[in-house]
């Protein structure tokens, strides 16, 4: 059988390592959570909030991204929110889901630590229920706040540590370097949390280096302008350092012009362990079916290097070996029947 692009990658066993959930929350859901909780929109419709997505960085994208959260009052607007993801994700070919999630954004509403981890944390088992979706939840600290405040936000969520598998660290880089939350992460690696942490995408490469050497970090969140710096490059190889690369995200808030510009292609082939995610699918165009299949396109990749980056993916994951090790075998059986 000789399956169309667009069906082999939806086929295709995938993990998926870099998606905030709160990025999910499409125009349709942000107008009935604000009618359900009483919030008021500065957007007088579904429309005029599709419209505000055209975004000249990643700070203006940022300002319609934490006015659509504000919408998200109680544990069952989470689990709604995370239950949506799910369903795409399935039909997309998601076997693996790393999700990131921003408690300061809620609990500076009042909203408790414990409605936006429950609420989240009984959907995904529902999906694995329901789909088989595995997953693992990690915890961003908002790198424009304060250290400080990170460390109370870790010290409000350790009564939820069997819930949490590692903290990460998003919004805005310019100007908020990694080593800024130095004390946090070491804290939080303390307490048994894996790190991760946003680096490269808008700050320079000496980000990601602060970001491995700092924060201990297993993996770096975008990571596309280590192709600035040889060395850095060089280490990424040596070390297989995985990259979540989210491709419609960087071309959305200008990262790159075009797609055709976008680096993923040269960076799979110096042999740096690359990977694609959505993001914030609701906001950037597309979940990772769409993804793979706008670099399949504008890169013209191979089937056999969309099958490479399904496998970093997996390899790139939080999964035992064990697991890992079940998921490649699938991916052989995927493409030897594809």
């Amino acid at each position: 059988m000789i399956r169309s692009i667009g069906s082999f990658i939806r086929g295709l066993p995938k993990a998926e390592l870099h998606l905030h959930i709160e990025g999910t929350l499409e125009p349709e859901m942000v107008f009935e959570l604000a009618h359900k909780n009483g919030v008021l929109l500065p957007y007088s419709s579904v429309q005029a909030l599709r419209d505000a997505y055209n975004f000249d960085d990643l700070q203006s994208f940022l300002d319609v991204y934490y006015a659509g959260a504000a919408v998200l009052r109680d544990e069952s607007d989470f689990h709604a929110l995370t239950w949506a993801y799910l369903c795409k994700a399935h039909d997309q070919g998601v076997v693996h889901a790393e999700i990131f999630f921003d408690p300061q954004t809620h609990t500076a509403h009042g909203v408790p630590m414990a409605a936006v981890i429950g609420g989240i944390r009984r959907a995904l088992v529902d999906g694995e229920r329901a789909f088989g979706i595995t997953h693992r939840l990690i915890l961003c600290f908002l790198r424009h706040l304060s250290a400080a405040d990170a460390m109370q936000t870790l010290e409000e969520a350790l009564p939820h540590a069997a819930a949490i598998s590692a903290v990460g660290l998003d919004s805005a880089e310019s100007g908020n370097p990694p080593a800024k939350f130095a004390s946090v992460f070491a804290r939080a690696r303390r307490e048994g949390f894996l790190t991760v942490a946003h680096a490269g995408e808008e700050g320079p490469p000496d980000y990601i280096r602060e970001a491995l050497d700092v924060l201990g970090v297993s993996r770096i969140d975008h990571g596309v302008r280590c192709e600035e710096d040889a060395a850095l490059i060089e280490r990424l190889v040596r070390e297989q350092v995985p990259l979540t690369v989210c491709p419609l995200s960087n071309v959305m808030l200008k990262v790159f012009e075009r797609m055709q510009d976008h680096n993923l292609k040269r960076l799979l082939h110096l042999g740096v362990c690359v990977t694609v995610n959505s993001d914030d699918p609701a906001y950037f165009g597309g979940y990772v079916a769409e993804n793979y299949l706008a670099v399949y396109r504008a890169l013209e990749l191979s089937r056999a290097e969309i099958v490479q980056l399904a496998r970093n993916s997996i390899r790139a994951s939080f999964l035992s070996a064990a697991e890992v090790g079940v998921w490649m075998r699938r991916i052989d059986q995927f493409v030897a029947t594809a």
